[in-house]
């Protein structure tokens, strides 16, 4: 504990304090002896970033408890499944530079329900790039986190009533057809869609518009 607490730059005495509140994991033990490693000694690090940052230890010992719960980024993505995205390894910092004061444990719960993020031994792994760079952007012009995982649970709904429409589509009529020449096809014809409603949208009065986004329907 002395050597572990001379490489972090604080006193033995703050190390078994932050054990004490969770925020360190307990050591391996051979007999008498406590062996503490890169992974403690990372830990204790990402601690001292996010209380520069702000955070409080009672939210930090929160925040590590949601990522310890959280999903294995193989279960998430699915060991050998194709994929067209991209997943992002981030460090808890990391994380914080993306969303700043928005990471608090309801947020980071919401994201591990959905998928978003998962964990991959020690290192927290954000499904896709391109998702983290729009949630990020979208927060940065104003929009709270928890309002982009609340629309991105509704999305999914409708995402993947569009998939099983494709799906069901294709295995009907081109059961014999290449799934990595029709995927692109279905895909620009969702993009082409999307954009028309928005035009619709964008250039109408919001006021007078029904609900924009009603629950997909169930067959």
């Amino acid at each position: 504990m002395e050597e572990l607490a001379r490489a972090a730059g604080i006193t033995v005495r703050t190390v078994r304090f932050y054990r004490e509140r969770g925020l360190l994991p307990p050591p391996r033990r051979e007999g008498r002896i406590a062996w503490y490693d890169d992974h403690h000694l990372a830990r204790l690090r990402t601690v001292a970033a996010l209380l520069e940052r702000g955070h409080t230890l009672t939210g930090i010992a929160d925040l590590a408890a949601v990522f310890e719960s959280g999903r294995d980024v193989g279960e998430v993505l699915g060991l050998g499944e194709p994929t067209e995205e991209t997943p992002v390894h981030l460090s808890p910092e990391e994380l914080a530079d993306y969303f700043e004061d928005e990471v608090t444990p309801e947020n980071l719960a919401a994201a591990l329900e959905l998928g978003y993020l998962a964990t991959d031994g020690d290192e927290i792994v954000h499904i896709s790039r391109r998702l983290l760079d729009v949630s990020s952007a979208l927060v940065r012009e104003g929009v709270p986190l928890a309002a982009v995982l609340a629309a991105a649970r509704r999305v999914r709904a409708h995402a993947d009533a569009m998939a099983d429409l494709f799906a069901t589509t294709l295995h009907t009529h081109a059961p014999a057809a290449d799934p990595a020449k029709l995927r692109p096809l279905a895909r620009s014809v969702v993009e082409a869609e999307l954009s028309m409603a928005l035009d619709r949208r964008l250039h109408t009065n919001p006021d007078t518009n029904p609900d924009p986004d009603p629950d997909p329907p169930v067959a």
